[in-house]
């Protein structure tokens, strides 16, 4: 049965083959990504603070989840882009 956040009918579906499998997985990593990097931008944006052109290209390319997900730990409490760290420290 397919419904709005599923038109096609597949989210449920258990790819078996070998060949389908990695690349299914590898769709639901980067939707994952892309969902903490935008949940990222949105703290960032309530708290003020202001995010560069060439931040907010490392962050949308970042498919590292737990790196995405230490940045938004730390974009609850932070003043400033750079007290995110790593990468984004400048």
């Amino acid at each position: 049965m397919n419904d709005e956040k599923d038109p096609a009918g597949v989210l449920g579906y258990p790819f078996k083959s070998k060949f389908g499998r990695p690349f299914f997985e590898a769709g639901k990593a980067e939707g994952r990504a892309a969902g903490k990097a935008r949940a990222l931008f949105l703290v960032l944006s309530a708290r003020g603070i202001e995010v560069s052109d060439e931040v907010r290209a490392t962050i949308a390319a970042c498919t590292d989840l737990e790196q995405l997900e230490l940045w938004l730990r730390r974009a609850v409490v932070a003043e400033r882009v750079e007290d995110l760290g790593g990468s984004l420290a400048g």
